[in-house]
């Protein structure tokens, strides 16, 4: 009988605690072992890599509490990355200095599944709203762009929704 999916399991080749899930699994590629973590409720693996051959040179290594944790670190770090990668490929800033002040424009795309879009704002120095349109996903927010649309006096930009 096999522990429910929340609860801890510690076993050679699986270890289940804390919401993740260590499999060790056979390499594909070569002879070796990989393992593969798993976040709670997720299908797909936050992270694979090789895993150890035990002293046998055929079986792979036993999972235990140290290396399991190690992988529960590296798998955090990875999907961390990933969130700022995204993170930086929705949401874009720059700067422009106009009459002795800092403006700030920014684009946050909203990755809509039918209809993604964009919001283009722009913000006074204190962080006060100076103007806000959606505009399509695809508008391309460069320096050159963010000066125009702050010298044309914030009309609504061409690529709009």
């Amino acid at each position: 009988m096999s522990a429910p999916d929340d609860e801890p399991l510690h076993e050679a080749r699986l270890w289940r605690d804390n919401g993740w899930t260590a499999q060790v699994i056979k390499n594909e590629d070569d002879e070796g072992w990989a393992v593969a973590m798993y976040k709670a409720g997720e299908s797909e693996p936050a992270l694979v890599g090789p895993w150890t051959m035990g002293r046998d040179k055929k079986n792979p290594k036993p999972l235990d509490g140290n290396a399991f944790n190690t992988l529960v670190k590296t798998a955090h770090e990875v999907i961390r990355r990933h969130e700022q990668q995204r993170e930086a490929q929705l949401n874009k800033a720059l700067y422009v200095a106009r009459d002795g002040a800092w403006l700030k424009i920014t684009l946050e795309i909203v990755p809509a599944e039918e209809e993604p879009y964009a919001w283009l704002r722009a913000q006074d120095a204190a962080g006060e709203p100076l103007a806000e349109f959606k505009v399509a996903a695809s508008f391309r927010l460069t320096q050159s762009a963010a000066e125009a649309w702050v010298d044309g006096g914030f009309e609504r930009p061409a690529g709009r929704d």
